[in-house]
């Protein structure tokens, strides 16, 4: 499917492009994060001011952050905002002032766990401030009075979402989602945001079966926002899925859609058993990421979610361990690789007509049966055939033979293309 040096190297590329930025949900990180992915795709980005009701939420205040830092007695200066942006609380309020070491401790985070390593921690909806420090420069900290210094600002803007539209031959959609709200973390989810971006790439270099909507927007406020804007749209979007944390070097683990039985699952599942040796498929449950939003009862999309090792799984989840080193070049292109196959499924799974059902037909005078070896062109393989031939009963898609036969979805598909050609087979309209 796709050059895993170069393709992997250029995911890479962005990843570590995008890395340095301090991201929340709102402000001017994401819309940085946001025009660098234009650089790669045409993503239209769009603005929801602060205070608009979405269903049962309200968009927040606006977000920013210049720089913090932490200073003992001495002056010398303890936690600093330039040395990791996780240093600083997610929408921390603005402060400057002295305190003593036991307020200070209330607004401490640490991970004890991994001592060395920095925890991700945020308070969107509830004014707050705090830094987030390795444990083992906490154990340092000694008795007397501390500068904090946070220099942001939490007032009215609006949140910003980027979204881009593939046009397909037919008006029925599928929904790409990931969320860009995280500052240096790059397995959740610059990991994501880089496999959207390539992945979208590699859609608009064709005409896809399907229209395909991306979506990379804040977690949950902006998915929420956009499904309360986007209504009208819904009954349009067939299946989707979400994408994250698939730079790692876990096996991959597919959470279902909530049916759990729908065309994606099987198209996910079909893929992974035929691409990768170790995978994993789960249950939906109403937590996670933003399938969640999407899967809610009044909304009812398919969405499933798709990652390597999932969330909280992995030591280096929500900390600054989760860096340029823990995320690997040919590990994001086999993960491209995946959803590519997936989405080659789902593009040319149909359903045919069997012209000619009673008994079989003659193959060898058609050039179906091979007689002898030695020919370069590519042979499709003789029990794909047969199976396409008795299962196209105007019942069985090409992945249902696919699963039936054991074979991969690309053997049938190929199959089906011959038998076609040799008007053995018609599409089922």
């Amino acid at each position: 499917m796709v050059d895993n040096n170069d393709i992997g190297s250029q995911m890479y590329h962005l990843i570590e492009e995008l890395y340095p930025i301090c991201r929340s949900i709102t402000g001017d990180g994401v819309r940085k994060t946001l025009t660098i992915i234009k650089k790669h795709i045409p993503l239209g980005m769009q603005e929801i001011a602060s205070g608009e009701k979405v269903f049962d939420w309200v968009v927040p205040k606006e977000w920013n952050i210049r720089g913090a830092y932490l200073k003992n007695s001495r002056g010398e200066i303890i936690v600093d905002f330039e040395e990791s942006n996780l240093h600083v609380m997610g929408y921390s309020i603005p402060v400057r002032k002295r305190v003593s070491l036991d307020e200070l401790r209330q607004h401490l985070f640490t991970t004890e766990e991994y001592p060395n390593w920095i925890p991700y921690r945020t308070s969107y909806y509830r004014e707050n401030w705090g830094f987030c420090m390795a444990h083992n420069r906490y154990l340092a900290l000694e008795d007397g009075d501390y500068e904090v210094n946070i220099d942001s600002s939490l007032e009215d803007g609006a949140m910003t979402l980027g979204e881009l539209v593939v046009p397909g031959k037919t008006s029925d959609e599928i929904l790409v989602s990931t969320h860009i709200c995280h500052p240096s973390l790059c397995n959740d989810n610059l990991s994501g945001i880089a496999l959207c971006t390539f992945l979208a790439k590699h859609l608009m270099e064709s005409r896809p079966r399907y229209t395909y909507r991306f979506l990379f927007i804040p977690g949950t406020i902006g998915s929420i926002a956009w499904l309360a804007l986007n209504e009208d749209k819904l009954a349009r979007i067939t299946m989707g899925i979400v994408v994250t944390l698939v730079g790692d070097s876990g096996g991959f683990t597919y959470k279902k859609t909530r049916c759990g039985d729908t065309e994606l699952d099987a198209a996910v599942v079909h893929a992974l058993a035929h691409s990768v040796q170790t995978f994993s498929v789960r249950d939906f449950v109403p937590y996670g990421y933003d399938e969640r939003q999407y899967s809610s009862p009044g909304i009812n999309l398919q969405v499933g979610c798709l990652t390597r090792t999932p969330f909280g799984e992995f030591p280096q989840y929500h900390t600054s361990a989760d860096n340029l080193e823990f995320v690997k070049p040919n590990q994001l292109a086999e993960a491209l690789s995946v959803y590519q196959r997936i989405l080659y499924i789902l593009e040319n799974n149909k359903t045919y007509r069997n012209m000619y059902p009673k008994c079989e037909p003659q193959l060898g005078r058609r050039g179906l049966y091979e007689n002898t070896g030695g020919s370069n062109e590519r042979q499709p393989n003789q029990m794909a055939i047969l199976w396409v031939l008795n299962y196209s009963d105007e019942r069985h898609s090409l992945l249902d033979i696919a699963e039936i036969a054991g074979l991969p979805f690309e053997d049938i598909r190929f199959a089906a293309d011959r038998l076609i050609k040799c008007r053995l087979l018609e599409e089922v309209s």
